[in-house]
């Protein structure tokens, strides 16, 4: 998982958005709204269209689950579900792009703590600051949380609703792109001549799984060979650094 920057929709779609929001809303208030049959209809038009593209646009050419960026994106996901929440459902900063596996997990369960959501929005927040890695297992997990002695509540919930450290193949992906990127590091650290601009270049190529947010933002950097080149090379950590946020 990693953080994603929501881009604008153009005016105009939306503008459909908003109408189709406040005809469901009407609908809802009427006692009249089908919440499956009103989203249908309108993921066939073509704001959605264009929806789903930008957010697609948001993932780059890979295209990846949003939650899980293991898997390609197949179709919108509603973040707070549209059937117990339907005045969120043609919201815009409500709409994700979702693989098949991490949407049929999630479905309708959407876990609350005094009234705000337990799962991670990756376009809303860091993620790498509620989850950890495990780089022998390539399991996500929660992270621990030093200030409150505890595991991350967050990271915990979005850990078990996801199943981020029970899915085989996940974790083989992850720790794949794990080792390219700490060999990319150790060849580095290891060869002169190479700008920290290069590097950052080389990571970003190489991140198929937003890891370097681990890396450099969560507790990769106390890890080698992260660890190494922030000690080491401070000015290309903080090239590295400011390239994550």
């Amino acid at each position: 998982m990693r953080r994603v920057i929501r881009l604008p929709l153009d005016e105009d779609v939306q503008e459909k958005l908003n109408q189709r929001q406040a005809e469901a809303d009407h609908k809802r208030l009427e006692g009249a709204l089908r919440v499956n049959e009103e989203w249908q209809t309108g993921r066939q038009g073509k704001p959605l269209l264009a929806v789903l593209a930008t957010l697609k646009q948001m993932m780059g050419e890979h295209e990846r689950c949003m939650y899980c960026l293991d898997s390609h994106g197949t179709d919108i996901e509603h973040f707070w579900p549209k059937t117990p929440y339907p005045e969120r459902m043609f919201l815009w900063p409500n709409l994700l792009l979702c693989c098949a596996e991490c949407g049929r997990l999630k479905g309708d369960r959407f876990p609350l703590a005094a009234g705000q959501p337990m799962l991670i929005d990756p376009t809303a927040e860091e993620p790498w600051l509620c989850l950890d890695f495990d780089p022998t297992t390539g399991n996500v997990v929660a992270r621990f949380d030093l200030n409150n002695n505890d595991w991350s509540p967050k990271g915990q919930k979005t850990v078990e609703l996801l199943q981020l450290d029970r899915r085989e193949a996940l974790a083989a992906g992850y720790r794949r792109t794990y080792r390219r990127l700490a060999a990319l590091v150790e060849r580095y650290l290891n060869e002169s001549g190479s700008s920290a601009d290069s590097l950052v270049a080389a990571l970003r190529d190489a991140d198929d799984h937003g890891l370097t947010g681990w890396c450099f933002v969560g507790t990769g950097q106390n890890v080698p060979p992260f660890r190494d080149l922030r000690e080491r090379q401070p000015d290309t950590w903080a090239t590295c650094l400011a390239a994550c946020q």
